[in-house]
């Protein structure tokens, strides 16, 4: 447990909260200006920007309202089976989900129509942490219930939570060293925002040392969020398709790189067509505006989906730019390179699981930071690369035979099956939070 906050800490955090207040406040219009800038370059769109100040698009409903945050893509797919069990458990309960990124919406607006009680389902971007339009949020939807999920901690917002004694949860709790070292200079404000949650769960016990190391009272739950996820959707239609048009060539999908790593992947597609001339790399670039960058650097010529092309047989590689359909090319069965992993690429890793699911042979880079409970779980399952030597030694047996790659696929799958009960546990405890 963490130590109890002194009076001097208490007013230290009080101070900085007042400062990031003031500071924030004043930051407002170049905020603005940001927020203009980054629909300039696709970041934003018409319709987010008066909801980053806290202008809703939709009315209230009435009853009770449970708000759940996730900032990107990641934490939007992981919160969904718990808006599933959130629906369930209460049939008059209203769920409103909140996103910090476009790729994020974009999945939300693409998942949520399967969902039974969808139309229960309000989504919205998150207002920025400027105080008044964080307060007009707060105000307009009133929720009675809220949660952050990982790592979104908004002085501000959590301060404005808290003066309107509205109990806030944190899910799938993450602090790394790195995070936690950051906050060094404003640890009694960590403090002060990680005390007010109601509810806390870590996504490890690493991650739940560090948070009670910087403050957080009381943990509830260690377990990760992601563990829940079922296998990423995919359309059927599209997938028959898929397999018409790829029937009998050897593929393999490198998923989710970041700048740094497209040029390994493709310096490894020559490497695996040396061995299988009609081998094809389908590569999937974790943000799909990269699409045209990517291509530029492929020779002589890479189709690309986001322009309707498809691989002919003389293509050894095909740039999937496209956001929503990582299932969809996982339902293929082929091996699969987590991206964000490689050496001369961001780092971090991706989650591991969602190809393993889709019954995929699974290899990574060595930089896995943002995820190595998840790699941990998967065992030896995993087939760790970093050249494309390595990647090309490790795909040219299971491209080769066909039984191979079922069995490797099938191991993964062994280690990667979701937790059944965890979302509906998380669900019912913050259901508790609410009014009774």
């Amino acid at each position: 447990m963490s130590p109890r906050p002194t009076i001097r800490g208490r007013l230290c955090g009080a101070v900085l909260e007042a400062g990031w207040y003031g500071l924030s406040s004043l930051l407002a219009p170049v905020l603005r200006i940001n927020l203009r800038r980054r629909l300039a370059h696709g970041k934003e769109t018409p319709a987010s920007l008066p909801q980053r100040r806290g202008l809703a698009n939709r009315p209230r409903p009435p009853g009770v309202l449970a708000w759940l945050h996730a900032a990107s893509v990641g934490e939007t797919v992981a919160l969904l089976p718990v808006v599933e069990h959130l629906l369930d458990a209460d049939p008059t309960l209203h769920v409103l989900v909140t996103t910090g990124t476009v790729t994020g919406s974009a999945i939300l607006h693409d998942r949520l129509p399967a969902m039974a009680g969808q139309d229960r389902v309000i989504t919205q971007f998150a207002p920025l942490d400027v105080p008044r339009w964080g307060a007009r949020f707060l105000d307009y939807w009133h929720p009675d219930v809220g949660a952050l999920v990982e790592s979104e901690l908004w002085p501000n917002l959590i301060a404005a939570c808290h003066a309107r004694h509205m109990p806030l949860a944190l899910l799938n709790g993450r602090m790394s060293d790195r995070s936690l070292a950051s906050w060094r200079g404003a640890a009694c404000l960590l403090a002060r925002m990680l005390s007010t949650f109601a509810w806390v769960m870590a996504r490890s016990a690493e991650d739940a040392a560090r948070l009670q190391h910087g403050g957080a009272t009381r943990i509830d739950l260690i377990a990760d969020l992601k563990d829940a996820a079922p296998p990423l959707p995919h359309d059927s239609a599209e997938l028959a398709r898929l397999q018409t048009v790829l029937a009998g060539r050897p593929i393999w999908v490198a998923a989710s790189t970041h700048p740094g790593e497209d040029a390994t992947i493709i310096a490894t597609s020559a490497l695996v067509r040396q061995a299988m001339p009609d081998a094809l790399t389908i590569l999937i670039p974790r943000h799909p505006e990269r699409g045209t960058d990517i291509a530029a650097l492929a020779s002589p010529y890479a189709p690309r989906r986001a322009l309707g092309q498809t691989p002919a047989a003389q293509d050894g590689l095909w740039i999937c730019d496209t956001l929503g359909e990582m299932g969809l090319f996982f339902a293929l069965g082929a091996p699969v390179l987590m991206g964000n992993s490689l050496p001369g690429g961001t780092g971090g890793g991706h989650n591991p699981l969602e190809p393993a699911r889709a019954g995929c042979p699974v290899a990574s880079g060595p930089r896995i930071g943002n995820f190595r409970q998840a790699y941990a779980r998967m065992e030896d399952s995993v087939q760790f690369v970093e050249t494309p030597p390595d990647i090309a030694q490790w795909l040219i047996p299971l491209l080769q035979s066909p039984e191979a790659c079922h069995k490797a696929g099938a191991r993964a799958r062994r280690h990667a099956l979701p937790d059944p009960t965890l979302a509906q546990n998380i669900a019912h405890a913050l259901l508790a939070l609410g009014p009774r």
